[in-house]
C-alpha cells in the first residue's frame, strides 16, 4: 500500500476524519436564514464518512450532494444513510474539490468541516461562490489561531503545514473581501477535539498496525498521528477549528 492508502484505511472505519460534533454543525446550521417553505439544495465538500452530511440531512429540508476524493468514505456514508432512510436525500459523489461539476448558482448552502485547507480558505472561497445562488450561505470550518500570540514550536510548526493559517480577523476579512457577509463565527471547543476526534484515534493504533504487519510505512503514520495529538494536547489554548458561516451578497 502507498502511504496516501494507508492513511485512507487508517481513516475509512471512523465516525469522524477530523474533530466536530453533531452540536457544532447544529450550531453552524442555527446561523443559516433560509425559508423553510421550500428545499434546500446543499453541497457537503470533503463530507469524510459522513457524520456532519447526516446531521444536517437529518435537520434540513431539501437534497445534499456529498462530495468526497476516496470511494472508501463515499460508501461508509452510503451505507449510513441508508441504515437511517436517509438515501432520498444524500446524493455521494466522488470528485475533487477544486474541480467541482456543478453549475453557477446552483446551490443554496455549501458546507465544508475541517476540508476547505485542502484548496486553500481564499481558493475556495472565490470557486465555490460561483456555485452559490444570490442569498446562500456558506459554512465552513478552518485551522483558525485563537490567540494574537503564541510560543514559537506551534507558530512554526502551522506556518509550515499550513501558511494560511490565521485569526478569525483574518479570515473573516477574507470573507468580506470577496462577496460575503460574515453572520456567524465560533471556535470548536476541547471535546470536539479530543472525545470526538483524538481518542477514538488512539484506540486504532494497535489494531493497525497489527493489521499491516507493523511495517515502517504504518508505523510512520501512526508516529506522525501521535505528534499531531502532542501538539494539540500542550498548545490546544493557542488554535483551534473556527466555524465561519457567512451569507453571499447579491451581484457579488
Amino acid at each position: 500500500m502507498t502511504e496516501l492508502e494507508l492513511l485512507v484505511d487508517f481513516h475509512k472505519d471512523t465516525e469522524r476524519q477530523g474533530p466536530g460534533s453533531t452540536a457544532d454543525t447544529l450550531r453552524a446550521l442555527s446561523f443559516i436564514n433560509l425559508k423553510q417553505n421550500r428545499l434546500l439544495k446543499v453541497a457537503d465538500l470533503g463530507c469524510g464518512s459522513g457524520a456532519h452530511t447526516i446531521t444536517l440531512a437529518q435537520n434540513i429540508e431539501g437534497h445534499i450532494r456529498a462530495v468526497d476524493l476516496f470511494p472508501e468514505f463515499l460508501d461508509r456514508l452510503r451505507q449510513k444513510s441508508m441504515d437511517l432512510g436517509l438515501q432520498d436525500k444524500i446524493t455521494p459523489l466522488q470528485a475533487s474539490m477544486d474541480n467541482l461539476p456543478f453549475g453557477p448558482e446552483e446551490f443554496d448552502i455549501i458546507w465544508s468541516e475541517g476540508a476547505i485547507y485542502i484548496v486553500g480558505f481564499e481558493e475556495g472561497i472565490k470557486k465555490w461562490k460561483n456555485f452559490l445562488k444570490p442569498g446562500g450561505y456558506l459554512a465552513v470550518s478552518e485551522i483558525t489561531w485563537i490567540t494574537d500570540s503564541r510560543p514559537s514550536e506551534i507558530e512554526e510548526h502551522w506556518n509550515n503545514e499550513y501558511p494560511e493559517i490565521d485569526t478569525a480577523s483574518g479570515k473573516i476579512r477574507i470573507l468580506e473581501e470577496n462577496g460575503f457577509s460574515p453572520v456567524g463565527y465560533f471556535y470548536l471547543p476541547l471535546s470536539s477535539w479530543i472525545d470526538n476526534y483524538y481518542e477514538p484515534m488512539e484506540e486504532r493504533f494497535e489494531d493497525f498496525l497489527i493489521r499491516h504487519g507493523n511495517s515502517e510505512a504504518a508505523m510512520r503514520i501512526v508516529d506522525a498521528e501521535k505528534e499531531e495529538i502532542r501538539k494539540y494536547r500542550k498548545y490546544k489554548n493557542y488554535f483551534s477549528y473556527g466555524f465561519y458561516v457567512a451569507k453571499k451578497l447579491p451581484g457579488k
